[in-house]
């Protein structure tokens, strides 16, 4: 049974994913006191990057938004992987982002919007979070973006 979290995500027309397997020797996110911090994610579909490469270069800044919403996405699954039930979420706390930048490209923060109005969207006042937005020369599988989320659940 979905809670209401899961029904917000119906009523905004997506559907939330299986996790994202791990790449290497981690997981996707894991409970620490009243914490769950998810590994980055990437913004896998079905298994496959939708597109690869820089931003500002290969891939436009728009469709680096996109990607991020994506990731963000990931990464609510992930944290209902170890938590079973989304509604636990009682905010986001933060928002990491790493943006695969061209040299010139300064646009992080825009990119990274797409993770953040996404949580927004989802969670409302429980979505709102601090954040950093990171360029950097190059993500896992040319990726465009990658998120991490931290967000602190409610009492069981």
């Amino acid at each position: 049974m979905s809670g209401a979290v899961e029904a917000r995500l119906a009523e905004l027309g997506l559907t939330l994913p299986e996790v994202v397997p791990p790449l290497a020797a981690y997981q996707p996110a894991v409970i620490s006191g009243s914490y769950v911090y998810t590994a980055g994610q990437l913004p896998m579909v079905e298994g496959k990057l939708p597109v690869t490469g820089k931003v500002g270069a290969e891939v436009t800044s728009d469709e680096a938004k996109q990607l991020a919403r994506t990731c963000a996405l990931n990464a609510l699954a992930a944290v209902k992987s170890v938590t079973g039930d989304l509604d636990r979420i009682a905010r986001v706390v933060k928002v990491t982002g790493f943006v695969a930048s061209a040299a010139d490209f300064t646009g992080q923060p825009a990119v990274l919007n797409g993770a953040s109005e996404l949580l927004g969207e989802v969670l409302g006042d429980k979505g709102v979070h601090a954040r950093s937005a990171v360029g950097v020369a190059v993500l896992p599988l040319d990726a465009p973006v990658e998120v991490e989320v931290l967000v602190e659940l409610t009492q069981a």
